[in-house]
Parts: structure tokens; C-alpha cells; sequence
């Protein structure tokens, strides 16, 4: 059994991405009940049903708002590995302080970007106006994001069975 499924809290707010045989655990236990199916067919001795792509549990778990932390990961995600200088997706990508720390520059959401490395060379330790260079769109920090980790949410976006549940909690982001 291979394959993703998204689990919804009981009021239908995204929780997880978990693996097919642990959806299926909880449909047998009683602990959640199928809201999307897709077009796959699961065999067993005893039946024939279709692979679960959506569940929702059957209470509520309450769960405390989670903080949206810094990372690498995070932050190439945000800019879609994408070069906030020139635009460009292929090769290396690294972050870029684009108020260099040695001028005060901290490392939050609106000071990192992804960058390719020919365009960090460019810049330095200079602003992106010294380097006469301009940023795509001024960096910030992503709004709520909801408890599945913020690169696996942003590629969760990205699956057409699954944005009915998960754009809602998306504004602010390209998906």
C-alpha cells in the first residue's frame, strides 16, 4: 500500500498527510470516515474498495496553533525555488540576506530570500540597490499555515484532490 492521504480534523481543518495504510487503520478503528476518494481499487480477501485520498476524523483533536519556523527549507518554499533576483529555477540555490548581516541584517522572513549562486556572488555584501539589482517581490512572512510542516503543506497545495481543503488556509501564498 503506497500513497498519501490528507487527514482532516473533525471540523475539516487540515491536520496530516499520513501514509494509505495508516488511513485505512483509522477507517477500521471507527477513528475517521472517508470524505474523497480516488480512482484507485484496493484489494483484500474479503472486499474490493477504493484507495481513501481524504479523511476526516470522527472527533475533534485540539491541538495547540502551531509557530511557523524559520528554515532553509521553509524559505526556498516560500520563494518556490526560485532566484528572487533573476527569476531563474534550475541549478544551485542558496539564501541571501537581503540586508547583509554585517549591516544589521537578521535572518527572519523578510530578510531571506532564495537566490541563485551567480546572483549572491553579484550582490555581496551589498543591498540589492547598491548591487543595482531588484528582488521579484519584497519577502514576508507566510501567513497561518496549518500543522503539516510548511514545505510539505505547500507541495499538498499543489495536488488538485487536495486544494479544496488546504487553500483556504493558503492566503498570502503562491499555489
Amino acid at each position: 500500500m503506497d500513497g498519501q492521504v490528507l487527514v482532516l480534523n473533525q471540523n475539516y481543518e487540515p491536520l496530516n498527510i499520513t501514509s494509505l495504510r495508516r488511513a485505512i487503520i483509522l477507517l477500521h478503528l471507527g477513528k475517521a470516515e472517508v470524505v474523497e476518494t480516488d480512482n484507485r481499487l484496493l484489494h483484500s480477501e474479503k472486499m474490493v474498495i477504493s484507495a481513501p485520498s481524504v479523511v476526516r476524523l470522527a472527533y475533534y483533536v485540539k491541538r495547540p496553533v502551531p509557530k511557523l519556523h524559520i528554515s532553509r527549507k521553509s524559505i526556498m518554499a516560500r520563494d518556490n525555488h526560485t532566484c528572487q533576483y533573476c527569476g531563474r529555477r534550475d541549478g544551485a540555490m542558496t539564501l541571501d540576506h537581503v540586508i547583509p548581516k554585517v549591516r544589521g541584517g537578521t535572518d527572519d522572513w523578510t530578510n531571506l530570500v532564495c537566490c541563485c549562486i551567480p546572483c549572491n556572488n553579484r550582490k555581496g555584501n551589498r543591498t540589492p540597490e547598491e548591487a543595482g539589482m531588484k528582488l521579484l517581490c519584497q519577502p514576508q512572512r507566510p501567513r497561518y499555515v496549518p500543522y503539516i510542516s510548511f514545505p510539505k503543506f505547500l507541495a499538498a497545495c499543489r495536488q488538485e484532490k487536495w486544494r479544496t481543503y488546504l487553500i483556504p488556509y493558503a492566503k498570502g501564498l503562491e499555489v
